[in-house]
């Protein structure tokens, strides 16, 4: 039977272009209809955001330079840090925008509460805009695309007026149906002031009487932190890492993002598979909002915890190694591929290194020239030359001697034919017109 052609390595026209940074593609159309200039910048101002979020650093420094700070209120502030923090990564994120795990009615009020006490607007509000930015990542119709750069995605497109139709759509109607959910974003300022400032400075007042470090400390330098913070999911979380999913997108993952954002910053993880209760998939990863939302479930107050296949998950990873590996291969010299050597008859192959002297052998239907080759042999100049017009494919793979894949990819610097069949068979060089496979074979 004749020997087939040992394949060539090819790469798909889909990694043939190097990788690109996710954050290098073009430039993005201009926010505005208009170019902004001296007499009409601020009619794109939101003023509503850039007084708030301007405001509360200034407060929160100067409470830092004329307050001392109480360790009691240090330790509060830090709690209900962490707690309107996870308020807006376990409730907002998980549980509302993405539907990651169901949350009983009691998890579900507090998370409420909590994300309210974070300031970020309200659950219908920022799930709205969370679901555009997964549905439209890296577009124009992303809400805070990182395509328009660090600061934008951070804080910048919260403190700029676009128009509707500059945003894009996003399905809220179950959100729409959550008495809930209704019920917070009808009474969303009330709430903001009572859990954003009145009750982590009431906490410390009444518990310790240290009303001016509860509001400075507890309230307003709290609030600072949980919103850039949070923030940094839409900006850290793209720019910092890799993208071990898929890097065809801006979202990376990065146990520093992960640190500062209560978890979020498996952020390339996350965009894969969005309706995952987790950010981070293997125990030793920084994952407090997982562990609060695995927790809840252990004491029944959470259920449905939805979790994507390890065998889907490890095809994500396995496709972006073979991705790269695919682009450092392309890097790399590997011969003329095999399907455009030319096709030679094993009679010519003979021919050649009788008559014009070539130093050719046939390994596996390939035809090799090793004229530089024979005096650097390892095995030595005669085992080399004694192959020489034959088909030496058994004894290139143990019939003399077992090569290594070292030897082998040497080798294809060396190709420069294939022969028909595949080397010397008999039987058609003895009746080459008549078929020795196949369905029109001869009947023996």
């Amino acid at each position: 039977m004749a020997t087939p052609l040992p394949p060539t390595f090819t790469v798909p026209a889909s990694h043939t272009e190097a990788r690109r940074d996710p954050l290098q593609h073009d430039e993005l159309p201009p926010l505005f209809a208009e170019k902004i200039t001296l007499k009409n910048w601020h009619k794109y101002v939101d003023w509503k955001h850039v007084i708030g979020l301007g405001l509360t650093p200034l407060i929160a420094l100067y409470g830092l330079l004329t307050t001392e700070i109480q360790k009691k209120t240090a330790i509060w502030a830090i709690i209900y840090y962490f707690a309107t923090g996870l308020g807006i990564t376990a409730g907002y994120h998980r549980l509302w925008a993405h539907r990651a795990y169901t949350a009983g009615p009691a998890m579900s009020f507090v998370l409420a509460l909590l994300g309210a006490g974070a300031v970020e607007g309200s659950i219908k509000w920022w799930s709205r805009g969370h679901r555009a930015h997964h549905r439209w990542t890296d577009t124009e119709k992303d809400p805070y695309s990182a395509h328009r750069g660090l600061f934008f995605s951070h804080i910048g497109w919260m403190l700029v007026k676009r128009p509707g139709w500059k945003i894009g759509h996003a399905d809220v109607d179950d959100l729409a149906k959550s008495k809930l959910v209704q019920w917070q974003h009808k009474n969303y300022l009330f709430l903001v002031l009572m859990m954003g400032l009145v009750f982590p400075t009431a906490v410390a007042g009444l518990g310790w009487g240290d009303w001016r470090g509860g509001y400075f400390f507890a309230a307003v330098l709290r609030l600072v932190f949980v919103h850039h913070a949070t923030f940094c999911v839409n900006s850290l979380a793209h720019w910092l890492g890799e993208g071990p999913f898929d890097d065809r997108h801006s979202p990376r993952d990065h146990f520093i993002t992960a640190f500062v954002t209560m978890g979020e910053g498996y952020h390339n993880f996350h965009h894969q598979f969005p309706q995952d209760y987790r950010n981070a998939i293997r125990f030793y990863q920084y994952d407090p909002t997982k562990w609060l939302i695995a927790t809840c479930a252990f004491f029944g107050l959470a259920s449905h915890l939805k979790t994507f296949p390890e065998n889907e998950v490890r095809k994500g990873q396995l496709h972006m190694i073979e991705k790269r590996v695919l682009e450092k291969k392309t890097k790399l010299q590997w011969g003329t591929p095999i399907s455009e050597l030319p096709v030679l008859s094993f009679e010519d192959f003979q021919h050649a290194c009788k008559n014009d002297n070539k130093k050719w052998i046939l390994l596996e239907g390939v035809v090799y020239d090793v004229a530089d080759f024979m005096t650097e042999h390892p095995g030595g100049e005669k085992y080399i030359k004694m192959g020489v017009g034959k088909d030496m494919t058994a004894a290139f793979n143990g019939g003399m001697y077992d090569h290594s894949n070292a030897a082998r990819n040497l080798l294809s610097l060396m190709r420069v034919a294939v022969v028909e069949y595949g080397g010397e068979v008999e039987a058609q060089k003895k009746n080459p017109s008549v078929p020795i496979y196949g369905e029109h074979a001869k009947d023996e």
